[in-house]
């Protein structure tokens, strides 16, 4: 037992919230997160089910989260950069939110899925608004909301791209609208340097191996076209089973498969990952969840906001060099060559971090508030165009947000520059190579295969 409760019973109990839609608790240090699967361009219809829902149970939502297929499409131009069969492009009605029209009734935050206006979510590789009140988290990040230490990753696995570098380039064309949102062992890498600990992280699609936590019976039910991919044990990212392993956050949300499946991941250390997977924005379709979620720090006389996480900022100091634009294959960092490996932050790149955000900043203001700095970077919709009219970006616009981030973080925006045609200068040197003493072993403590830069999946 921990904490009190069998494995079984924790199982149970989980499986139980997940199935009522909605856990009402009323305690001061927790917060209604609502959770929905892929959105699929679908606001209005997401935030009037979330008013309904709210009316209904007396409740007030603080945050809601979207595990991709957001479909963040400002005009016809973005839709013809999503992935999909032409006849299913629509624009749905995110154009609204972006352009000013309507406005997120409630601070919501995403990863990104595998059909995406792939060329928008260039401009904001670290994160960033993409309208008012609605954050994206970039192709990797960790951001802080009222006390809860949330991580995303976003994309879907496909082998072919793991290990290669983000070579993608305006105007996309029918490959690399696709590739734009494969899943990169950098990103990976990186969010293994993580040390503290998560309280939630969020992708698109699942861990491999999932299905065997939880009632794998019902999921093949409901999914008979999954069972082959379920008995070989190839359903789901590798990446996404290594991260879990590896941060073990208290919770996991997940999209794609369009269906709901929870199930709980009992670690070696005895600590509990309690995973959700929910389906799309479809009358009739489990897509939404409601759960009270404990911050450590949350301030109920607050409202509260997104914060960027000073680890993570760390993180993407000393890791910066990793990122690549090349259409090769790209080595993770490898301690039987000599190199530095562990990129887990000290304290003192941490205080780093924060006397860098400090700069410019009020003396009573928070130095790690995410600002509400969201610019548009492209004309909406107007609704007398033929919403396939577009064709694909061919120039890419900076957006500001990338800039001043990395601006104060003192990094060269690898991608961004390579995007703008601009060859960018990183000192590699002052980064690789370092002996280290614990060359064989991996940062997290279990021992290294013969090329770590597998990440052992």
């Amino acid at each position: 037992q921990a904490g009190g409760r069998s494995f079984e019973e924790r199982e149970e109990r989980w499986r139980g919230i997940a199935e009522k839609g909605v856990r009402r608790q009323e305690r001061k240090d927790t917060m209604k997160v609502a959770v929905v699967g892929c959105a699929h361009g679908e606001l209005d219809r997401i935030y009037e089910t979330l008013r309904k829902v709210e009316a209904k149970h007396g409740i007030k939502v603080d945050l809601l989260i979207c595990c991709g297929d957001f479909q963040a499409v400002r005009n016809p131009d973005d839709l013809s950069c999503m992935a999909c069969p032409v006849k299913y492009r629509a624009m749905n009605t995110f154009y609204k939110y972006y352009s000013g029209a309507k406005t997120a009734p409630i601070l919501t935050l995403y990863v990104a899925g595998n059909h995406e206006a792939s060329n928008y979510h260039l401009e904001l590789f670290h994160g960033g608004w993409v309208a008012p009140n609605i954050y994206y988290m970039g192709h990797a990040n960790v951001v802080n909301f009222g006390g809860l230490r949330i991580a995303g990753l976003s994309g879907i696995f496909n082998r072919k791209h793991f290990r290669r570098g983000f070579y993608e380039k305006l105007p996309l064309n029918n490959d690399t609208c696709r590739s734009a949102y494969h899943v990169r062992e950098t990103d990976v890498f990186r969010l293994l340097q993580v040390a503290k600990p998560l309280d939630i992280f969020i992708s698109h699609d699942w861990p491999q191996g999932i299905y065997n936590y939880g009632n794998q019976q019902e999921l093949l039910r409901r999914k008979r076209f999954l069972r082959d991919e379920v008995q070989s044990g190839s359903l789901g990212n590798p990446a996404n089973t290594k991260i879990m392993n590896v941060l073990k956050p208290k919770f996991w949300f997940s999209a794609h498969l369009h269906v709901k499946f929870p199930a709980v991941v009992r670690h070696n250390d005895g600590n509990f990952t309690r995973f959700l997977a929910l389906g799309k924005c479809l009358p009739n379709h489990d897509f939404m969840q409601i759960l009270d979620i404990k911050g450590e720090h949350f301030d109920e006389t607050k409202a509260p906001s997104f914060r960027y996480d000073a680890e993570w900022l760390a993180i993407m100091r000393s890791t910066n060099f990793l990122l690549s634009t090349t259409t090769e294959y790209v080595s993770m960092p490898n301690p039987n060559q000599g190199q530095k490996y562990d990129f887990r932050p000290s304290k003192e790149e941490i205080n780093k971090v924060l006397e860098l955000m400090k700069k410019g900043v009020d003396s009573d203001a928070d130095p790690l508030a995410i600002p509400s700095n969201f610019v548009k970077t492209a004309e909406p919709w107007d609704e007398r165009q033929n919403p396939r009219s577009g064709k694909p970006p061919s120039n890419f616009k900076q957006n500001q947000q990338s800039v001043e981030l990395l601006a104060k973080l003192k990094i060269t925006d690898i991608v961004g520059n390579y995007l703008q045609g601009v060859e960018s200068e990183v000192d590699v040197a002052s980064n690789l190579p370092e002996k280290n003493p614990q060359a064989g072993t991996n940062p997290n403590g279990s021992q290294s295969c013969g090329n770590p830069e597998e990440l052992d999946i």
